[in-house]
């Protein structure tokens, strides 16, 4: 009995012990479950409010909720804030059209008032030696016609923004832009790749450099690319491209000065998606573990950008740790540019199912792969031999994870690959065969992108069978996906980066059955574009690819011109493909 205190006290410690490591065990949960959030600004969280009463006040109707968080004070934002909460409001939080209207005149400069239109000074009506294997007098007319259009989306950010940075959510970039025109007044970061592609068939390399020195600018400023150059977008990145267009630059110009610039902005980029968040670790049947990369935004709340979208997408979500998960999710599918499509959805009829960062995708990781090839041999180019095989052996290591990971045998595809758990992935995961995505998408073909992956002309061959079985393959190019969900990145709709990627490989690749693939797609789009032009005056976003000369539509916006990718890849395909004399454009 004497021992009894003693025991008491030793009972108590360790249940006072277990209760502390129990709360911090909890804790370590909760902060893996909830993932990073990065700020936002005074100005775009009031913008959203605004936006909100827009809805309220105007109505659905030809509503587009990026307008408002685009636009620009004229004075102070206490004031204006001020001004706003002072409106008279319905009990439903609306105030009068008119008094709204007075109020945005009065406090706000017009949505893309910020960017200015600037002439590029290496454009010149007809560049020497433009597309020379165009020998169609009727496609070459054209071509210049597309050509021409780089004075129409080409911008450079307005005085005020560097003098009142405070005032617009639009980024002080330094160097001129193209822009893809319509809704989207600012740079974005993979259609540059495909602009850059056909600025380089213009001969416009200035205007190129001058996009990637702006993309290396927000690498400096936030450590990654940004989706795009506004401050709602500092929250996630997009498919990474820049390694692509530093390269291609190069290879076009020669420019040594330029590659050595720019080579410690792709290994800090390449390090941002190859660490904390974006890092998975899969171990295969044969106990090797494998390092790949997924989309993961920085955000757990509605998207500035579509913040009346994203609430009501959201209404039915009862819990607020819930609707946090699937405003990531949206977020985060916004960060793979394929916004949005059913290959991210659980259930393909419940947009609420998105879940994107439970997603291996084959493409995020065959662009890192590609980054590692690019990296190395940039590396190599300037004389950094430490880098070069750095880079040369991580993407030995890659190309070895997308083999074991994502490649199906049987299909003659590559599947994105579905994790266990999405929140805690610290612990590699096993590799099971079930978690392989087995519908069919237009990203299980784009490895074929790839060098160390188009040469090797049985694997090639073997693909380019299974992608002509697919259904992908349709009247004007090819799908992004087989199901019609009505949203903008599924079945009908074909798009640049698509085709691209695809056609290219192919037409790169040692087999002449898969070259012939690649360059009747090419045809095929290049007569869409043409048609469709033909009858609208203007270039399309997307295209609807069951018939020729349709543009496509769906989605959480109307379907927009311009239209800077689309534009870069008919003069990328047209330099790389041609035109014969007596090939006929019309369809």
């Amino acid at each position: 009995m004497a021992d009894s205190p003693l025991l008491f006290t030793l009972a108590s410690l360790f249940l006072l012990s277990m209760l502390i490591f129990s709360s911090a065990m909890t804790v370590t949960k909760a902060s893996c479950d909830s993932g990073p959030v990065k700020p936002t600004t005074p100005l775009v969280t009031f913008l959203e409010q605004l936006q909100q009463t827009a809805l309220t006040t105007f109505g659905k109707t030809h509503f587009d909720p990026k307008l408002y968080v685009d636009l620009a004070l004229k004075s102070d934002l206490s004031l204006t804030q001020h001004a706003f909460h002072k409106l008279p409001r319905s009990a439903k939080g609306s105030t009068s059209v008119s008094d709204l209207n007075e109020f945005l005149h009065d406090y706000f400069e017009g949505a893309g008032d910020d960017v200015v239109l600037a002439q590029p000074e290496d454009y010149v009506p007809e560049p020497e030696e433009f597309l020379p294997k165009v020998k169609n007098p009727e496609v070459r007319a054209w071509a210049l016609e597309i050509h021409s259009l780089w004075k129409n989306l080409s911008r450079k950010v307005a005085g005020g923004v560097r003098k009142r940075p405070e005032f617009h959510t639009l980024l002080p970039l330094p160097e001129q832009f193209i822009i893809p025109g319509s809704r989207f007044r600012e740079v974005y970061y993979w259609d540059s790749y495909w602009v850059i592609r056909g600025l380089l068939a213009s001969k416009m390399y200035d205007t190129a450099k001058a996009i990637v020195t702006n993309l290396i600018f927000l690498i400096e400023e936030y450590g990654y690319v940004l989706n795009g150059a506004r401050a709602y977008y500092t929250n996630r990145s997009q498919p990474p491209l820049l390694s692509a267009m530093v390269s291609e630059i190069y290879k076009r110009t020669g420019d040594l000065e330029f590659a050595r610039k720019a080579l410690p902005a792709l290994v800090k980029e390449h390090e941002f998606w190859n660490s904390g968040i974006h890092k998975v670790v899969i171990q295969d049947d044969q106990a090797c573990n494998h390092t790949l990369s997924r989309y993961y935004a920085m955000w757990n709340q509605p998207r500035p950008e579509s913040s009346t979208t994203d609430k009501e997408l959201a209404s039915k979500i009862e819990s607020v740790s819930e609707k946090q998960r699937f405003y990531r999710e949206v977020a985060s599918t916004a960060e793979t540019g394929w916004d949005f499509s059913t290959r991210w959805m659980r259930n393909h009829s419940d947009f609420t199912t998105l879940s994107t960062t439970s997603i291996l995708p084959v493409d995020l990781n065959v662009l890192i792969l590609g980054m590692e090839h690019d990296i190395a041999f940039l590396a190599k180019v300037i004389g950094d031999s430490s880098n070069s095989d750095r880079f040369l052996k991580a993407s030995k290591a890659r190309h070895k994870a997308i083999k074991s990971v994502f490649w199906n045998a049987k299909k003659g595809q590559w599947l994105d690959y579905w994790l266990n758990d999405s929140t805690c992935i610290s612990e590699p995961q096993t590799w099971e065969a079930r978690n392989q995505n087995q519908n069919v998408f237009a990203s299980n073909f784009i490895p074929l992108w790839i060098e160390s992956l188009y040469s090797d002309t049985s694997m090639v061959e073997k693909v380019t069978r299974s992608l002509q079985s697919s259904g992908l393959l349709r009247a004007a190019g090819i799908a992004t996906s087989l199901t019609n969900s009505g949203q903008q990145w599924d079945f009908p709709n074909g798009w640049a980066p698509i085709q691209h990627m695809i056609a290219e490989g192919l037409a790169r690749s040692g087999s002449k059955e898969a070259k012939l693939v690649g360059e009747d797609i090419a045809v095929r789009w290049i007569r869409t574009n043409y048609k469709a032009y033909k009858k609208t005056g203007v270039m399309h976003e997307k295209y609807d690819v069951q018939k020729c000369g349709e543009f496509g539509g769906g989605g959480e916006y109307v379907p927009q011109t311009g239209f800077g990718w689309s534009n870069g890849l008919v003069l990328a395909f047209l330099e790389e493909f041609g035109w014969p004399q007596d090939r006929k454009i019309d369809c």
